[in-house]
C-alpha cells in the first residue's frame, strides 16, 4: 500500500480567485470543470499529479464551473475542460478538453 499524500490541487472559488490566481507571484494552472463532465474526470488526475509535482513552483487549482461561475465567464470558458495558465495575473496558456500530461506541464516549464 502506498501511502504517499498527493497534493491536490487547490479548489478555488469566485470568493478566492482573486487572491489565489490573480495576485499570485508565482503561476497559477487553473482548471475549470464540472463534476458530471467526463473529459473533466480524466484531465482531474493529471491536473493532481502536477500539483504534486510542481508543489511550491506553481499553485495548481480547480474551479468548479457549476459552483462558480463569474471567472469562468470572464475568461470565456465556454467549454471544459479548460485549463488556464496565469503570470502576474494575466492569462499566458489555455488548453481546451483533453490533452497529455505533458501539454500541462509544458506550458508550466516555459513560466519556470
Amino acid at each position: 500500500m502506498n501511502l504517499n499524500k498527493i497534493i491536490m490541487a487547490l479548489a478555488i472559488t469566485d470568493a478566492t480567485f482573486d487572491e489565489v490566481v490573480l495576485k499570485s507571484d508565482k503561476p497559477v494552472m487553473v482548471d475549470f470543470w464540472a463534476a458530471w463532465c467526463g473529459p473533466c474526470r480524466m484531465v482531474g488526475p493529471i491536473i493532481d499529479q502536477l500539483s504534486d509535482e510542481y508543489a511550491g513552483k506553481v499553485v495548481v487549482g480547480k474551479v468548479d464551473v457549476d459552483a462558480n461561475q463569474e471567472f469562468a465567464a470572464k475568461y470565456g470558458v465556454r467549454n471544459i475542460p479548460t485549463v488556464l495558465v496565469f503570470h502576474n495575473g494575466e492569462v499566458v496558456g489555455k488548453q481546451v478538453g483533453v490533452a497529455p500530461k505533458q501539454t500541462y506541464a509544458d506550458s508550466l516549464d516555459a513560466l519556470l
